[in-house]
């Protein structure tokens, strides 16, 4: 028998697939509004606030990632090609 590849979570070399990020943003949409509804043990709300907890940190990681990967070349008056972090329409990004 050969043993089952694990699957977990990508290695350093690869790259998260695009289509993570948007499961992880809808799973945790729905860990919201099952935690509004008023059907939930003490339990359960307790289980689904730490898959909350852990998908929001997953996305917030995806999306720093990827903004660090943006960036916007400018040409320089001297010809020359450079790359500037990129900012948003409201401004810098502010870190918590």
């Amino acid at each position: 028998m050969s043993p089952v590849p694990n699957k977990s979570a990508p290695t350093p070399a690869e790259s998260p697939r695009k289509g993570d990020f948007e499961k992880s943003l809808t799973r945790l949409e729905e860990v919201v509004k099952r935690m509004e509804g008023p059907d939930l043990s003490l339990d359960e709300a307790m289980k689904l606030f730490e898959e909350g907890v852990t998908l929001s940190r997953e996305c917030q990681k995806q999306l720093e990632e990827a903004e660090g990967r943006v960036e916007i070349l400018l040409k320089k008056a001297d010809g020359k090609i450079a790359a500037e972090p990129f900012t948003s329409d409201n401004g810098p990004s502010h870190k918590a």
